[in-house]
């Protein structure tokens, strides 16, 4: 495949800059999926560039889009597991209190 002009170069990082942005994340996160050490700018470019040889705007997507199915699927996870261990409500605390106030009488 051909080079990445650089305006194409700045206009793929101002999207991914916007895109690590609406979804809550940072150059970090996107370092780890992308698999690469630093989450520094350049870093993530090369790695960017090194996708971009390898199938060109296409292949860029297709590992964005891999990655945001990560980050969705780990939120969904994450969601029922909240769900899973319910914390105790009002009701709960005050049967509690209730019952220890009874056990201290006896």
């Amino acid at each position: 495949m051909s080079k990445l002009s650089q305006q194409e170069e700045k206009e793929l990082i101002y999207f991914i800059k916007d895109w690590l942005k609406s979804h809550g994340f940072n150059q970090k996160d996107l370092a780890y999926e992308l698999n690469i050490k630093s989450s520094r700018t350049s870093e993530i470019i090369l790695k960017v560039k090194d996708l971009y040889k390898k199938g060109g705007i296409f292949n860029i997507a297709k590992n964005l889009i891999k990655i945001e199915q990560n980050w969705l699927n780990d939120i969904k996870n994450d969601n029922k597991e909240t769900k899973q261990t319910q914390p105790y409500n009002q009701l709960d605390i005050d049967s509690l209190v209730n019952q220890i106030n009874q056990d201290a009488k006896e």
